[in-house]
C-alpha cells in the first residue's frame, strides 16, 4: 500500500478486501480495492484529516470520511470504485469526524477537535469546540446532538514533579484537560439500544466512555476516570471497556444501564463468544513480555491460557470451533478452544503497526502489517457468530450489533 494501512474490510468471507491507508502523506488517505490474491482493482486518493476514517455497509459501499472545502463529507464509494451516495453533516469549522458507525438508516458520529496536523501552521483560534455524539439519517439531517463533559480527570497512578512540588514526585490532583478528543481503542461502539462513546484527555491519556440511548441521544452513565484501553461489545446494550497504564490493568463489563457487572485483572484485546464467554490475548504494556491468552471466567475470575511472547499483537478472530487466531511477534498464532497453542506461520518482523485479523473463507487469514497486507492459508474454519468481534463487526469493520 501507499502509506500505512489503518483498516481492512470486505463485505464478503471469499474478498475483495477494501484497504484503507494513508497516502503519500498523513493528510492524504488512499482507498484500495484488491483480492485475496494482492492485485490491486482499483485505488482512489482522497484529502486527509491525519487519522483516515472508513466502515463499510453490508451492500458493499464503503464510506470515507473526509474534509472538504465545505466541513466534512462522508461519502459512498461503490465496489467498483466510483461515487456513491455522500452525507454532509452539518459542524463547526474546529470539528471533525473523530470516529462513526453505520446504521441501517443513517450514522452516529463522535465529534472531536481537528487534528494536531490539521492546525499545524495556522493561528491561533478560539476556543476548541467541545466533543459531542450525535446520530444522523443517511442523508445527513442531525435527529440529536448530545454534548459531551469530560469534566476533571484524576487517577492514582498519575504523579507530577516540577518545582512546586520540590522537584519530588507526588499524586497529581484533578486537572481539566487542555484537550478533548477521541479515544485511541474501539471510540466508538453501538450495540442494540445503546451507544459505547470514549473521549480522553491527549495529553494524559485518561478518559471516560459514556452510554448514551441510541433514540435519544440521553447519556444513561459514564465510567470514572481511567487510563485508556481496549473495549468491545460485550452482548445486547452490553458493553467491555478496558483500563491500562498508570498501574491499571483491568477490563469492567457493563450492562444496559451502565453499571458495572463484572471486572478483572486483566487487559487485552478480547473476544465475546456466542455464549458471551471472554477470551484474548492480553496486551500487557511491558518488556519482556508476562502476558497470556486468558479467559475471563465468572466471578471475576481468569483461566490461563498459553504466555505470549513480544508485545505488538493484532485484534483476533474467532472460528465456529472457538479457535482464535491473531498475529504477534511475528508470528500467526492459533488459541483453539482447550486453550492449546499453535503456531501457524513465523517470519523475522518486529513492525509495530499492526491491524486486525480477518477470517475469511478456505480459512484464509489477513493482517495487515504497517504498509502492507499479509494473506495467509490456514486449516480454521468458518468465522463464528458471535457479539464481538466477529459478524458485522469483524469482516466490515463496523463496529455495530443490531
Amino acid at each position: 500500500m501507499p502509506g500505512q494501512v489503518w483498516a481492512v474490510a470486505t463485505s464478503d468471507p471469499s474478498g475483495p478486501l477494501h484497504v484503507t491507508s494513508y497516502g503519500t502523506n498523513p493528510l492524504e488517505t488512499v482507498v484500495t480495492m484488491t483480492g485475496l490474491s494482492g492485485t490491486a482493482e482499483w485505488r482512489r486518493t482522497y484529502p486527509g484529516a491525519g487519522r483516515p476514517r472508513s466502515r463499510l455497509s453490508a451492500d458493499g459501499t464503503l464510506w470515507l470520511a473526509y474534509p472538504d472545502r465545505d466541513g466534512r463529507l462522508l461519502e459512498g464509494i461503490l465496489p467498483d470504485g466510483s461515487t456513491g451516495p455522500t452525507a454532509r453533516p452539518k459542524c463547526g469549522p474546529e470539528e471533525e469526524i473523530g470516529s462513526f458507525v453505520l446504521l441501517e438508516d443513517g450514522f452516529v458520529i463522535a465529534w472531536a477537535r481537528v487534528s494536531r496536523l490539521v492546525r499545524a501552521g495556522r493561528s491561533p483560534k478560539a476556543a476548541p469546540p467541545e466533543p459531542r455524539v450525535a446520530r444522523y439519517t443517511g442523508e445527513g439531517e442531525c435527529l440529536w446532538s448530545t454534548p459531551i463533559v469530560l469534566g476533571a480527570v484524576s487517577y492514582a497512578g498519575v504523579v507530577e514533579t516540577g518545582r512546586h512540588t520540590g522537584w519530588e514526585s507526588r499524586p497529581r490532583g484533578p486537572w481539566l484537560p487542555e484537550e478533548v478528543g477521541v479515544d485511541a481503542w474501539e471510540p466508538l461502539l453501538v450495540s442494540g439500544d445503546r451507544v459505547a462513546a470514549s473521549f480522553t484527555d491527549t495529553r494524559g491519556g485518561i478518559g471516560r466512555t459514556f452510554f448514551l440511548d441510541l433514540d435519544s441521544g440521553e447519556i444513561i452513565s459514564a465510567t470514572s476516570p481511567a487510563p485508556s484501553g481496549r473495549k468491545a461489545i460485550a452482548g445486547p446494550g452490553e458493553f467491555l471497556i478496558g483500563s491500562q497504564g498508570y498501574g491499571a490493568f483491568t477490563t469492567g463489563r457493563f450492562g444496559r444501564d451502565g453499571a458495572e457487572t463484572a471486572r478483572w485483572a486483566s487487559h487485552g484485546a478480547m473476544l465475546v463468544d456466542g455464549d458471551g464467554v471472554v477470551s484474548g490475548p492480553e496486551l500487557e504494556n511491558g518488556l519482556p513480555s508476562t502476558s497470556r491468552f486468558r479467559r475471563l471466567a465468572p466471578g471475576d475470575t481468569l483461566v490461563d491460557g498459553p504466555t505470549l511472547t513480544g508485545y505488538h499483537t493484532s485484534y483476533p478472530a474467532m472460528d465456529r470451533e472457538g479457535t482464535t487466531v491473531f498475529w504477534r511477534d511475528g508470528k500467526l498464532l492459533a488459541v483453539d478452544a482447550d486453550l492449546a497453542e499453535h503456531e501457524l506461520f513465523a517470519m523475522d518482523d518486529s513492525r509495530a503497526v499492526i491491524g486486525r485479523a480477518l477470517l475469511l473463507s478456505e480459512g484464509s487469514v489477513a493482517v495487515s502489517l504497517d504498509s502492507e497486507v499479509l494473506v495467509f492459508r490456514t486449516p480454521l474454519g468458518p468465522l463464528a457468530e458471535s457479539p464481538w468481534p466477529c459478524g458485522d463487526a469483524n469482516l466490515r469493520g463496523n463496529p455495530l450489533l443490531s
